[in-house]
């Protein structure tokens, strides 16, 4: 959740994902065929990555934002892989944020932004955290919100970027049966990279994931062996 769209349709925007704020768990659960609570398996799966990303650095990351937080499905099990780091959940929904805040987790702290502008300072964050955002963004918009992203990031910092998998058949069936999914245009790993390097970030690496669903959980330590394979349901990109 989350869009780079002129400031005149920012409102129109907001209300859309303001409306699907209190509903957005059970839609997406309808649509991908789970459980509602078999959605945190999939935001805990992702910061179990980020957390692994961090511990091979050596350190931990003290400022993270969360990019199109939502209504923060993964703000919970972010506290806990970095329970000492200050979490900032920005999206441009303010009924959302307003769910992030009723959940108190503690040392996140939402921020609402128009869409264009990230209200941080430069190098002011060391890591970024997108989990399935750009595919509602208006293509035209990606290099420029990409480069906003790379000035608030520390020139150590990481950022790891999820998107859906164009080329997994069960992803598109998800997306095309999901109500707030129907703006999504999907993107593709190697033209994501393009997207990000064109952003401004110098080092790019994409990998598959997401292969094996909540039943088959005891599966995912194969994963580190199917990266290459462009199959998984989705894909992440980590950028420096």
């Amino acid at each position: 959740m989350g869009e780079a769209m002129p400031l005149h349709a920012d409102a129109e925007f907001n209300a859309e994902f303001d409306r699907v704020a209190q509903d957005y768990r059970a839609q997406h659960a309808q649509s991908t065929g789970v459980s509602e609570d078999a959605l945190d398996y999939f935001a805990s799966y992702k910061i179990e990555y980020v957390q692994q990303l961090w511990r091979e650095r050596g350190r931990s990351p003290r400022t993270i934002m969360d990019f199109g937080a939502g209504i923060g499905n993964a703000l919970a099990p972010m506290h806990e892989a970095f329970p000492e780091a200050e979490i900032i959940a920005l999206d441009v929904s303010r009924a959302s944020l307003d769910l992030v805040e009723a959940q108190a987790i503690p040392n996140v702290r939402t921020l609402a932004y128009d869409g264009l502008k990230v209200p941080l300072p430069d190098a002011s964050l060391d890591c970024i955290f997108i989990a399935c955002v750009f595919h509602h963004i208006p293509a035209e918009h990606h290099v420029a919100l990409l480069a906003e992203l790379r000035r608030v990031l520390r020139p150590d910092g990481v950022l790891v970027l999820f998107e859906h998998n164009p080329l997994n058949p069960l992803t598109r069936l998800a997306v095309a049966r999901c109500e707030f999914d129907r703006d999504a245009v999907l993107i593709g790993a190697r033209e994501m990279r393009r997207r990000l390097v064109a952003g401004g970030f110098v080092r790019a690496a994409s990998k598959f994931c997401l292969f094996f669903p909540p039943a088959l959980g005891l599966l995912r330590p194969l994963e580190r062996f199917l990266g290459w394979l462009p199959l998984g349901a989705q894909y992440h990109l980590v950028g420096s």
